[in-house]
């Protein structure tokens, strides 16, 4: 099939189920009103990890956004890319020359090198607060998957709160939330929040990773409530979006419940279309359901 015939076809494919499972979710497109939902991908998932080229490639697919991590520890190095200046100032350049916008910051090195445990991970994520604040966003994720993994580990979220106190004043100063993503459910993030006890440590809640672990997610969104929630990420683990196993009109409606409105994050895991093709169509599909303004 003709590349262009083939684009048309996709797009025209996602925006009609995207707009029947609206019908039925009993949810209306948006006219032009108040401010409603941005798009962003996350750099990892265009396979540009902390690369100002993911900016040229997110314009490409019509997203608002792109979420930057701060990279990974090459040979020989002690710091993530992104706490260097010459490199903050190359994402500044390639956000301002495509006009995609930078959606929010990511430590997923964290998975590696934990910041439950080890003792460098603590200077980094304080030293990536100002780093927010010069690329103009609020949000910070930090990773607990694999080695940070907080799971049935009592003693790694007591250290892990322990440093949330520490740096959560520092956060709070300059207008940066730092959002916990894990597998952690909402039974088990709600202590930590309380101990913490601070609204510059929010939980950025995971749509795919949390049902992949059972949870009820818009039960779960509408339990913390928008000031527990800093951002969203829309995964699915099965398919495309609308192909899945994620109710996303469902999520939608959640959002709505708690008054949830800006950044939703495409972390795409299934692809089989190829990169680029698969993550159009997910835009595509997102777009009606997520739409950027909403009546007044």
């Amino acid at each position: 099939m003709h590349p262009l015939s083939r684009r048309s076809f996709l797009k025209a494919s996602a925006h009609g189920a995207a707009a029947l499972s609206l019908s039925r979710a009993g949810l209306a497109a948006a006219p032009a009103g108040k401010p409603g939902f941005r798009l962003f991908a996350c750099d990892w998932t265009m396979k540009k990890t902390s690369d100002p080229g993911s900016f040229a490639l997110a314009k490409s697919l019509g997203l608002d956004g792109v979420q930057v991590d701060f990279g990974r520890l090459a040979p020989g190095e002690s710091r993530p890319p992104l706490l260097a200046p010459a490199h903050q100032d190359r994402i500044l350049a390639a956000s301002r020359e495509t006009g995609v916008a930078i959606a929010s910051l990511a430590f997923g090195v964290l998975n590696s090198i934990p910041y439950k445990s080890a003792p460098e991970t603590e200077s980094w994520v304080l030293d990536g607060l100002p780093v927010a604040k010069k690329l103009g966003v609020s949000v910070i994720l930090l990773a607990f998957f694999s080695k940070n993994d907080l799971v049935d580990d009592p003693a790694g979220i007591q250290e892990t709160i322990r440093r949330l106190k520490r740096i959560a004043p520092r956060a709070a100063d300059l207008g940066v939330t730092l959002g916990l993503e894990s597998w952690l459910k909402v039974d088990a993030l709600e202590p930590i929040l309380a101990a913490v006890n601070s609204p510059a440590v929010q939980v950025y809640y995971d749509v795919g990773n949390l049902h992949k672990v059972g949870e009820d997610y818009g039960a779960a969104i509408r339990r913390l409530g928008r000031e527990r929630i800093c951002e969203i990420h829309l995964k699915d683990y099965d398919n495309l979006y609308g192909k899945g196993s994620i109710d996303f009109p469902a999520v939608r409606a959640a959002c709505d419940a708690i008054g949830y409105r800006g950044w939703l994050g495409i972390e795409g895991t299934q692809l089989p279309l190829g990169l680029e093709a698969s993550l159009k169509y997910d835009v595509d599909y997102l777009r009606p359901l997520f739409p950027p303004t909403l009546p007044s």
